[in-house]
């Protein structure tokens, strides 16, 4: 479902908000968040420049009549509300949107009262979690971090396993654990075996790690036992998220056998505050890579299913500067948004309004586009320098981790800002 608005036409719309130069949210963009501020309870908004916009406000004030959402919706603590209306109310939401922020509409920008009351600088604003978090799902749909960690715990000769070709492997995260960007995260506590001639050990990680991904937000699905095609998957879809899904490896390595990562992985995981729908994404719209063999059919597609993002985490010891250890891309992802949610449903299983599906690590082909410290290092043998003359294995308590991501085509900028999150001592 692709916006009503003129692709040339919405290049070309210029905002009366000041939108600095570089900025990953022009007027195209319209994300959707929570922020509370001056006393307001957290509530839904929209973010243009450097400037988050009062959803409440403007339906108080009578201009968003006829998207059909309803007004609590507008009072409500998180996006849930907003998004149970479904894609074609959020489309004429983030349409109405850009038309009052527009220089051609006056409707608003000439009441200053109304002005001073919905728009409010981002640096006096508190950003919160966007959803309610029902459920979440980590997939692990990068070839490039799959092989590579392949190749770390069983040689090349097994890096994918059997199935990884043929499905969107994933697995049920912990969804009460997924926080704010901006909140600490505690060294996680765990049993490791360090030695594997010795008896496991109890304490604090010392492997704790980043995992640079993304994750998109789903609309409501369908009653349980149907499922989603791949065709109508973007439907289904708010929107995406940039994604830090810390894990623990030395706790993860000695537990995963059988069931999977647990301990070591839902301890914590960062969001990043603006959900960025897909109708803003579309100048970013590119080909996936090629998949060989071909998937089932439940899992085959039409048309590009990919974006062209650019990604990068940079570590900041405490105190310190900022070290950029990582760039990659969103179009390295093998299997695509469509097909992950296809496969999540084919069994039956139902998803609702602000379940989050994460891509997993993001890796790219060259040793500096790894998105994980597991793979920067390969597995703690080749130490990250860092600007202060310190090294990184894995992360130590004070580092702070920032993601960016954000994508560029003819001019026009779109992005996600920043999830970040510093690293406490253990407890």
């Amino acid at each position: 479902m692709s916006s009503a608005i003129d692709p040339a036409k919405l290049r070309a719309l210029k905002s009366w908000v000041d939108v600095p130069a570089g900025s990953d949210f022009p007027i195209q963009n319209i994300p959707f968040g929570i922020f509370s501020a001056n006393g307001r309870a957290p509530r839904p908004c929209t973010r243009i420049g450097d400037t988050v916009v009062d959803l409440h406000v403007l339906c108080e004030a009578g201009l968003l009549t006829g998207t059909d959402i309803a007004s609590e919706a507008f009072q409500s603590e998180t996006l849930n509300a907003l998004i149970k209306h479904g894609k074609p109310a959020v489309r004429r939401l983030r349409e109405r949107l850009m038309d009052l922020l527009s220089t051609g509409n006056t409707g608003m920008q000439d009441q200053a009262g109304l002005v001073g009351r919905a728009l409010i600088p981002v640096q006096d604003a508190t950003l919160h979690l966007p959803v309610e978090v029902g459920d979440y799902t980590d997939f692990y749909s990068s070839r490039e971090h799959a092989t590579n960690v392949g190749i770390m715990f069983r040689g090349p000769e097994n890096a994918l396993m059997p199935n990884w070709l043929h499905l969107p492997v994933g697995y049920h995260g912990r969804a009460s654990s997924i926080v704010a960007s901006g909140t600490a995260i505690r060294r996680p506590m765990g049993q490791m075996r360090p030695d594997p001639q010795q008896p496991p050990v109890f304490g604090p990680s010392k492997q704790l790690d980043i995992e640079l991904e993304t994750a998109f937000i789903t609309f409501e699905g369908k009653p349980l036992g149907e499922r989603i095609t791949t065709a109508e998957a973007e439907d289904r879809i708010f929107g995406m998220v940039l994604f830090n899904d810390w894990s623990a490896r030395d706790i993860q390595s000695w537990e995963y056998v059988p069931l999977g990562p647990f301990l070591g992985k839902n301890f914590g995981s960062s969001m990043s505050p603006w959900v960025v729908t897909l109708e803003a994404l579309e100048p970013l719209r590119i080909a996936g890579p090629a998949q060989d063999p071909e998937p089932l059919p439940y899992l085959r597609t039409q048309g590009m299913h990919s974006f062209d993002i650019a990604l990068e985490a940079a570590l900041i010891p405490d105190n310190g500067t900022e070290n950029v250890i990582c760039r990659t891309n969103f179009k390295h992802l093998y299997w695509t948004m469509p097909q992950q949610l296809a496969h999540h449903t084919v069994n039956g299983c139902n998803v609702r309004a602000g379940d989050v599906m994460a891509s997993g690590t993001i890796s790219g082909s060259s040793p500096d586009s790894f998105g994980s410290l597991l793979e920067l290092t390969w597995r703690g043998t080749k130490p990250l320098k860092l600007a202060d003359g310190t090294e990184r294995k894995f992360l130590h308590d004070g580092d702070t981790v920032v993601i960016r991501g954000h994508g560029q085509r003819d001019g026009l900028r779109i992005g996600f800002g920043e999830v970040r999150g510093k690293i406490l001592p253990a407890g």
